[in-house]
C-alpha cells in the first residue's frame, strides 16, 4: 500500500510512526505540507519523502489522507482536486468534514471515508470511529484499519451522521476525563495531600479502574456497585453526586457536543 498524507501535523505524525513501528516502508508514505520547517522535521525523524504542492506528491498512491484543519479542507481539497485519480481513496481525518462537501471539493470524488480520532492516538491509545461511502469496498476498508489501527483502536459505524456522537463522545471525551481527573486531584489537596501526591493517586486510580472494566469486559454499573459498600464512603460521595444530578449533567454535556458538531459541519461546508 501507497499513502499520501495531506498535511503533516501531530496527527499525521503519530499515524505514521506508528505505521513505522509495525513495519510499514517509509518509501511508501508522501507528505504534502506547505511549512519548510515541518517537511525537514518529517524527512529527518520518520525518513518520508515530503513536497510543498499537492501536484508535485502525484500520483497519490492506495490511499490519500486528509490530515489538515477542517477551516483548511475546503483549499486542500481544491488543490488534491485536479491531480486525484477516481481509484485513489481519500480518507478525512477532519472533524466536521461532511463526506458530500469533500467529494464536491474534490470535483466530484466518490471513493471516500472519513473517521474521528482523538488524541491519545499521539501515543498509540486512541480510538477511532471511521464511516466509509458506498463506493469503498472491503479492500478499501482494510486498508484504512490498518492505518487507524496503528494508533489505536478502530471502530466503524453504518451512519455518517453517527461521527457527530462520535465526536461528542471520545472524539472530545478526553477533556471530559482531564476534566474529572482535575476535581479530583483538586479534592485531594482541598483535604490536605500534596499537590504530586493528589495528581499520582487521581491519575493512577483512573488508569487503574479503566484497564479494569477493559480486561474484565463487566457491566460498568457491577464494578460501580463492588466499590459501593451500603453505608461506606463511596454510597456517601455517590449519593451526594445523585443529588446534584451529575450524570444527567454529563449526558446533557455531551448532547450539546453532539448538537455543536452538527452545526459545525452544517457550518464548515458552505460555499463561500
Amino acid at each position: 500500500m501507497k499513502i499520501t498524507f495531506i498535511g503533516g501535523g501531530n496527527m499525521a505524525s503519530a499515524i505514521i510512526g506508528g505505521l513505522a513501528a509495525q513495519g510499514f516502508a517509509a518509501r511508501n508514505i508522501k507528505v504534502v505540507e506547505p511549512l519548510a520547517e515541518a517537511r525537514a522535521r518529517l524527512t529527518r525523524e520518520l525518513g518520508v519523502a515530503c513536497f510543498e504542492a499537492a501536484k508535485d506528491a502525484a500520483p497519490f498512491g492506495d490511499l490519500v489522507v486528509m490530515a489538515v484543519k477542517p477551516q483548511q479542507m475546503r483549499d486542500a481539497a481544491r488543490a488534491v482536486s485536479g491531480s486525484l485519480s477516481a481509484a485513489e481513496l481519500v480518507l478525512s481525518i477532519a472533524a466536521g468534514t461532511r463526506l458530500a462537501d469533500l467529494g464536491r471539493w474534490l470535483g466530484g470524488h466518490a471513493l471516500l471515508a472519513r473517521c474521528m480520532p482523538n488524541t491519545p492516538a499521539l501515543i498509540g491509545a486512541g480510538v477511532t470511529a471511521a464511516y466509509a461511502a458506498p463506493a469503498a469496498g472491503e479492500t478499501h476498508r482494510a486498508n484504512i484499519a490498518r492505518v487507524l489501527e496503528a494508533v489505536g483502536t478502530l471502530t466503524w459505524v453504518a451512519d455518517e451522521a453517527l461521527l457527530d456522537a462520535v465526536t461528542a463522545v471520545s472524539g472530545s471525551g478526553p477533556a471530559y476525563v482531564f476534566y474529572f481527573i482535575e476535581a479530583l486531584a483538586q479534592a485531594g489537596r482541598d483535604m490536605g495531600l500534596g499537590a504530586g501526591d493528589a495528581r499520582t493517586l487521581s491519575l493512577q486510580t483512573f488508569l487503574g479502574a479503566t484497564q479494569l472494566a477493559i480486561k474484565t469486559g463487566e457491566d460498568l454499573a457491577l464494578l460501580r456497585q463492588r466499590v459501593t459498600s451500603k453505608g461506606g464512603t463511596t454510597e456517601r460521595a455517590l449519593a451526594s453526586m445523585n443529588a446534584d444530578r451529575v450524570q444527567e449533567a454529563i449526558v446533557r454535556a455531551l448532547k450539546a457536543a453532539n448538537e455543536r458538531s452538527r452545526e459545525l459541519g452544517e457550518m464548515l461546508g458552505r460555499d463561500e
